[in-house]
């Protein structure tokens, strides 16, 4: 008798809670605001993820550099996490997903500033608009910092701090608000809209040009080409590669905003581009000098990364590898022309971001999967071919190219002109660590 009447209590108070549940679900619905769990979840998890590359990348670029300058070259990346953390929400989100401002150049949103009108926003695909603004943000703050691979061991960090700050504001929100911002006139040209699914032209083609630019504009390291400048812990450069393919699932699946078919197939053709690349790197140096470097493992990682990236929203499997493997041998081929050129872009910033975003932009037309397709030509009121995709491309790359290269040449002189960008002959023979942060990278030692 005791435990049936233990058991109808419990059933009572099982059917309670069921009627709250519902009661609360029915007042979510009606108000709007639903959030969808699971979705939720993993939006929240890839944007860990996507921040997690930023440390990554500062310690593949810290391990390419010499012992003197490992501090001062992954300070550029934590700056850009610091920097870009707080510009972003602040006035970077309302630039790059504010509805048109200026004839369209930009958005502009003042309910985005300081995030200060999206506080009970709830997105049509079940996210708090929170959860998909810091998603953003994670980008905005990697981007900067890809550039600074190109101007490694020459730098201030003064000018280097300006120098983000306005890239990130002139540069990175309007090319953001051009292909992203549902406005956007990338976003809107054809049909399908200008393809770049997580950021080939507005990650890595805006930060490759920009870093050419700065390269040749700052001009060479001092004794280069002449002295050889060796990597101070190519140990780490590994770790920071494999931190950065773990955090790109979160980059490009986490940019279907959704947890579905679409996050899957993203997820799978980015392991296999990744490994299409290094594959294709490795059998490069294997034929060419007998032997196969870590480096070029890497190389050939990131490569197959960058050039997916755009891509992985619309291409199956078979079109990965081919992507991921053309990516590394163009990359390749930039770095052997970069060595010949004579110019210093230190970690090749535009060899494997600029060349690997531009390859992936222009190569994902022709491996697109037919039901895309199938779509676009029904938007298009009849028909609608590769070629006249690959044309949208082009004109999307182009875009990007021009106006990064622009923007970027006039900030270059203006950091120079007033706070000051390239380091002085003492300052950069002592090092970055010593002469700009009283540190060593390596206990007391200071090496060469």
């Amino acid at each position: 008798m005791l435990n049936v009447s233990v058991m109808g209590k419990k059933l009572i108070r099982a059917g309670f809670l069921l009627l709250l549940a519902m009661a609360s679900a029915g007042n979510a619905w009606a108000s709007g605001e639903v959030t969808d769990s699971g979705t939720t979840a993993w939006m929240l998890t890839a944007t860990t993820l996507v921040l997690l590359m930023v440390p990554g990348l500062a310690m593949f670029y810290g391990g390419l550099v010499r012992t003197k300058n490992v501090l001062g070259t992954m300070m550029h990346s934590f700056a850009a996490m610091v920097i870009i953390g707080v510009l972003w929400p602040t006035i970077g989100y309302a630039l790059s997903f504010g509805p048109n401002i200026l004839g369209g150049i930009v958005g502009w949103n003042p309910d985005y500033v300081l995030l200060k009108g999206i506080d009970e926003s709830i997105l049509d695909s079940g996210i708090p608009e929170y959860v998909f603004a810091m998603f953003q943000g994670k980008f905005a703050i990697i981007t900067p910092a890809l550039i600074a691979g190109a101007f490694a061991e020459r730098v201030s960090f003064r000018g280097y701090v300006l120098f983000i700050a306005l890239w990130s504001i002139l540069v990175y929100s309007p090319i953001c608000h051009w292909v992203w911002a549902e406005d956007g006139f990338l976003f809107n040209m054809g049909p399908g809209g200008a393809i770049d699914f997580a950021g080939g032209t507005v990650v890595h083609i805006s930060s490759g040009i920009s870093a050419l630019v700065a390269a040749l504009f700052l001009g060479a390291r001092r004794g280069y080409p002449k002295n050889v400048m060796h990597p101070n812990n190519l140990v780490m450069t590994m770790i920071g590669a494999g931190l950065l393919w773990v955090g790109w699932f979160g980059f490009n699946a986490g940019s279907a905003v959704a947890s579905d078919l679409d996050t899957g197939r993203a997820l799978t053709v980015t392991q296999i581009a990744a490994a299409a690349g290094a594959s294709a790197w490795i059998i490069i140096e294997a034929i060419l000098y007998k032997k196969v470097t870590t480096l070029g493992v890497v190389s050939g990682i990131l490569a197959g990364l960058v050039a997916i990236t755009p891509a992985a929203g619309v291409v199956q499997p078979a079109g990965s590898i081919v992507i991921g493997a053309l990516a590394a041998t163009i990359c390749f081929l930039a770095i052997q022309v970069k060595n010949r050129a004579g110019y210093d872009d230190s970690l090749d910033a535009f060899g494997i971001h600029g060349i690997g975003g531009i390859v992936g932009a222009l190569s994902l037309t022709f491996f697109i999967r037919e039901s895309w397709m199938a779509d676009a030509a029904a938007a298009a009121g009849g028909s609608w071919s590769v070629w006249q995709q690959f044309g949208v491309q082009a004109a999307a790359v182009g875009i990007t190219i021009v106006f990064a290269a622009a923007v970027t040449i006039v900030l270059l002189f203006l950091v120079e002109k007033t706070v000051g960008f390239r380091l002085n002959e003492t300052d950069e023979m002592t090092g970055l660590d010593q002469s700009l942060h009283g540190e060593h990278g390596y206990g007391l030692i200071n090496l060469n």
